[in-house]
């Protein structure tokens, strides 16, 4: 069942301005225990997870479905001041990075921003908050890509949320314990995932992981925005019947 979506539990979303955040709670979506770890970044999942950064010096988390098309929020590349979306070309993305260090890296050649996203009313359109980047070359094998996957029946499910948030952005720490904790939607009707993860500022962007009984890492959502009250936040879903945005997007990769 989809509960109506509460504007308060996105005070501290991660869409707002530099001007706005100093309102918010320094570190919205973390609890009173910081659970977050840091992760390999040569062992599955995180062979995927990428940093999105503008050369205005934004940034935020994506994740790979292809060797060159990521996933990340779509609100990280609006500019706010201007009140339109940064060009493309302004736009790099990091692969490994840790502490300066990365094994990849791209420019982004093109990206496409889901239908109905409007970046200056989250609370109304925060279920589309979500866009896809093409790369100007790809930078990962094909097995270190991520599924996709509408996220199975059954509440709590056992997931894990990691990106490079930013009081430790220079590292990419993870929460490794945390649930899927209900649905909700926006203003719009659009749904969103509910979770209780440790996740702050920049790791907008970051994929909402789940394991299959197979074993297999799969990306069920994009997490867009952090609790203002404690630890948790939402996440985009991914993989729905409507969602033609990350398939269509992945021929872009052949």
């Amino acid at each position: 069942m989809v509960k109506p979506f509460l504007a308060a539990l996105l005070a501290a979303t991660l869409l707002q301005p530099a001007s706005a955040r100093s309102l918010l709670p320094l570190r919205p979506g973390i609890g009173p225990i910081d659970r977050r770890v840091p992760v390999p970044l040569d062992q599955a999942p995180w062979t995927a997870l990428a940093r999105v950064q503008t050369e205005l010096g934004e940034r935020c988390s994506g994740f790979l479905v292809a060797p060159r098309v990521v996933i990340t929020a779509a609100h990280c590349l609006f500019l706010p001041r201007v009140r339109r979306f940064i060009q493309p070309d302004s736009v790099h993305v990091l692969v490994g990075y840790d502490a300066g260090r990365f094994r990849a890296h791209a420019r982004v050649s093109a990206f496409r921003v889901a239908a109905g996203y409007q970046p200056l009313d989250e609370a109304g359109s925060g279920g589309a908050d979500r866009a896809v980047l093409v790369l100007d070359h790809p930078v990962v094998p094909e097995r270190d890509v991520l599924d996709t996957a509408p996220a199975p029946a059954g509440l709590p499910l056992p997931v894990r949320l990691g990106g490079y948030g930013q009081d430790r952005d220079e590292r990419a720490v993870a929460d490794p314990a945390c649930t899927l904790t209900g649905r909700v939607a926006d203003g719009g009707g659009r749904p969103l995932l509910a979770h209780d993860c440790d996740a702050t500022r920049g790791t907008s962007g970051a994929p909402l992981l789940w394991r299959r009984p197979d074993g297999r890492w799969t990306a069920i959502g994009v997490q867009v925005g952090a609790s203002a009250g404690g630890a948790g936040g939402v996440a985009v879903p991914l993989g729905a019947p409507a969602d033609g945005l990350t398939r269509s997007d992945r021929s872009a990769d052949r």
